[in-house]
């Protein structure tokens, strides 16, 4: 076990699920679960519509596609609807990536940029073991 990470995670900002249709995702889970999303907006340069949901202390994302050729689309064409990743608030986003692209960890995004949870930067699944996080900066996070 290490003594300092490279990257400290501080809170699981949301957990993400990629879905085929969002406006019926978010009627199942107003009627199984009671909880509401603040609305949906389009990502464009993620090719997506999302909306986050609270449910206690935590949130979930969904995701739907709004290029059929795009990386979401291929996403649930080859996994179906499921978890497309997990979201973590860190302090000081930019540093986060910095060390973490010192280090030899492969990442998507190297700069900071918007996001529907704030500012945010993924790491590509090839340095994670096939899962794909995103960081939140926490001063920017939607909580």
């Amino acid at each position: 076990m290490t003594d300092k990470p490279i990257c400290r995670a501080e809170h699981i900002n949301h957990v993400c699920i990629a879905v085929k249709d969002i406006d019926a995702t978010l009627t199942l889970y107003e009627t199984l679960f009671g909880v509401y999303s603040n609305g949906i907006e389009e990502i464009e340069d993620q090719g997506v519509r999302a909306a986050l949901v609270r449910i206690g202390g935590s949130q979930l994302e969904f995701i739907q596609p709004i290029d059929e050729t795009g990386g979401v689309a291929r996403f649930i064409e080859s996994r179906g609807e499921t978890v497309h990743h997990i979201c973590f608030e860190v302090d000081d986003l930019q540093a986060k990536l910095n060390v973490l692209d010192a280090q030899g960890i492969r990442l998507i995004d190297k700069e900071p940029r918007k996001g529907l949870s704030g500012m945010i930067g993924f790491i590509h699944p090839s340095s994670t073991g096939g899962v794909l996080y995103e960081l939140v900066d926490r001063g920017t996070a939607q909580r």
